[in-house]
């Protein structure tokens, strides 16, 4: 794969109705209904509205025979009215609904951790490899059947293993890891293979960004070793809604989808599944416009690991870069200094300008010129540092600063560059790009720069013109993504020529930084999109869930609507709020149920009570 360079992965195309994927069609979209499946005209409703809003594909839940065979209903009312997209069928627990749906829809997803597996229960399991054998062979006698079926209907599957749900029997022998992920998929795509059922699509979905990035760059790498070509499905689950639920899933889709990989996405957004649509039409447009860009001449290195990278090792020049957590540079050029509280940057460029007084603890970046005129005057201030351009390498190394910074881009990183990067270790880099592939040519830098044995830090400057705060948290995040998840990101610097409230750009950094698992700023929740499984009015809860704990900096709390996921997918949450029955909730700590079948008029409070009684509360 080229680091560099933007191509897509090319894969075998996927019949799913009338509508392909893979192959050379484009980027499809898709959501999933929250109607009970059971309830035809709500569901036929809401499929319409998915559709009408660019939707591609359509999922509904069938937990049962019931809700399997009703929908032949809704295909057949869809049909009737001229929709004619494809429907997916999503089972868990119970194959023999599988069998069903496959008579009654395009396309079934099934888990492979709870298709033959029993529900998991978190205790580890020893195994012989006689009895893991056999274990497999219940898969084969099970799974096969079902793609007989699938094979007389014309109906593709999708192997859909989340890390939420991963069996007792694949996390005791490789623990819950990115390789238990994939060899969970593995098991199924060779029975495939072996049958020679081609019709398959594959995803791996977590709501950890980093676990969801490398198991799925991990399972392209196997795939590619045993020559399998299957279209991939991408998403991160629980990614909650608002600002947060868009900033993880632009970088954790984008990221993936920069390199090439990914034939079909779906934002997971606990909101209306319409209102996932034009979130991911924007992502896919903005990754689609680096076809064809210009070549970046990018060099790997072999210290670098794409599957499994860590931290690139640097020298902490003050607060910036060696163990220190990334920090977030504001811009502002227009005197106007007032910040959010909560989300207030370590620096904050100024261009030619001093303010007069800044937040405490916050540094300012001026530019350099200025700053040696003031440091000869003895003017200069203890918290600010010089900014340098290119072309004024002379002036940056006969500048005594313990701290500067230098603007640069990837073609300027030339000899003498390096050359004095060499002698200067306090010079910290503020990667810009101008090109359509910012990403390929930001990497390209932070490679060099290891291949070349620097240590001074890197911040990434990234700039838009947007007016719609959406527009910028999507692409900020698909940009930043992979730098991220690659251990290069030291900093971010985020400006916008578009009409934003600076703020707004600033959370939105502090945003990235979050959901990429590097430094954490506000409460984190893991709530999921709802389907037609969820137990409870899940938008509502989450509001007054967050209306009582957004201050709580550093505590994640899972939002879950049924236990399909629940559990396991909030299983480093501090505290789980998980539906149960109809009206009724269970509480967790970590992964042990505190309290079962709550009243959900009970439950919120209730939930607030065991954050308090564990001491994690604060008031506001």
């Amino acid at each position: 794969m080229d680091l560099f360079n933007y191509s897509r992965r090319e894969t075998s195309e996927v019949n799913i109705g009338a509508t392909p994927m893979g192959g050379s069609n484009p980027i499809r979209i898709q959501s999933m209904t929250n109607t009970a499946t059971q309830n035809t005209e709500a569901s036929v409703a809401q499929v319409k509205r998915i559709v009408d809003a660019g939707g591609e594909y359509v999922r509904l839940t069938a937990q049962g025979i019931k809700e399997a065979e009703n929908l032949m209903n809704i295909n057949a009312a869809l049909r009737q009215d001229g929709y004619m997209v494809p429907l997916v069928a999503d089972i868990h627990f119970n194959p023999k609904v599988a069998d069903v749906a496959a008579h009654y829809v395009e396309k079934v997803r099934i888990n492979p951790g709870n298709y033959v597996d029993a529900a998991r229960t978190f205790k580890h399991l020893d195994y012989t490899d006689e009895e893991y054998a056999k274990e497999l062979q219940k898969i084969r006698d099970r799974f096969i059947p079902f793609l007989n079926i699938c094979k007389e209907n014309y109906t593709a599957i999708r192997i859909g293993v989340n890390h939420g749900s991963l069996s007792d029997r694949i996390m005791s022998r490789y623990g819950n890891t990115p390789e238990g992920m994939v060899e969970s998929c593995m098991e199924f795509l060779r029975i495939c293979i072996e049958q020679n059922f081609r019709e398959v699509v594959i995803s791996i979905k977590a709501s950890n960004t980093v676990v969801m990035v490398r198991t799925v760059r991990l399972l392209v790498a196997v795939m590619e070793q045993e020559d399998i070509h299957f279209p991939l499905h991408l998403g991160v689950t629980e990614a909650g809604d608002g600002e947060d639920g868009r900033i993880k899933s632009a970088l954790g889709i984008g990221a993936l989808l920069s390199d090439g990989l990914g034939d079909t996405i779906r934002v997971s957004l606990s909101e209306a599944p319409e209102a996932e649509i034009p979130v991911a039409r924007k992502l896919v447009d903005y990754i689609m416009q680096r076809q064809d860009h210009p070549y970046i001449p990018g060099a790997d290195v072999p210290e670098f690991n794409y599957l499994s990278p860590a931290r690139r090792k640097t020298t902490a020049v003050r607060n910036i870069g060696g163990d220190n957590l990334p920090v977030v540079v504001a811009a502002r050029l227009d005197d106007k200094m007032e910040f959010n509280p909560q989300f207030t940057p370590d620096y904050v460029y100024v261009g030619r300008s001093i303010p007069e007084q800044l937040p405490e603890n916050m540094q300012c970046i001026i530019d350099s010129d200025v700053w040696m005129e003031q440091s000869e005057l003895g003017t200069v201030q203890d918290n600010a540092w010089p900014a340098f351009k290119e072309d004024q390498l002379p002036f940056l190394s006969s500048c005594n600063a313990p701290l500067k910074f230098l603007f640069i881009t990837y073609m300027g990183l030339n000899d003498e560059v390096i050359a004095c990067l060499k002698y200067h270790p306090e010079i910290v880099l503020v990667s810009q790009s101008i090109h359509p592939n910012r990403l390929g040519e930001q990497r390209a830098l932070a490679l060099q720069m290891m291949k070349e044995g620097l240590e001074n830090p890197i911040i990434f400057f990234e700039h838009y013109s947007e007016n719609e705060a959406e527009n910028l948290q999507i692409k900020s995040a698909a940009d930043m993504g992979a730098l991220i998840f690659d251990g290069f990101c030291d900093g971010i610097l985020l400006y916008n020529q578009g009409e934003l409230d600076p703020t707004l750009i600033e959370t939105t950094a502090f945003g990235i930084l979050q959901a990429g698992r590097v430094r954490t700023s506000k409460t984190e929740y893991i709530s999921c999109p709802g389907c037609g499984r969820t137990l409870y009015d899940l938008e509502s809860t989450i509001a007054r869930i967050k209306a009582a704990t957004d201050h709580l900096k550093g505590l994640k709390i899972g939002i879950m609507g049924c236990i399909v996921n629940g559990p396991g997918e909030m299983a480093d949450a501090d505290y789980g709020y998980v539906g149960a029955g109809r009206g009724k909730i269970s509480l967790y700590k970590k992964k042990e149920c505190i309290e079962k079948n709550i009243p959900e008029e009970e439950a919120v409070e209730r939930l607030i009570e065991l954050i308090k009684k564990n001491g994690d509360y604060t008031e506001k």
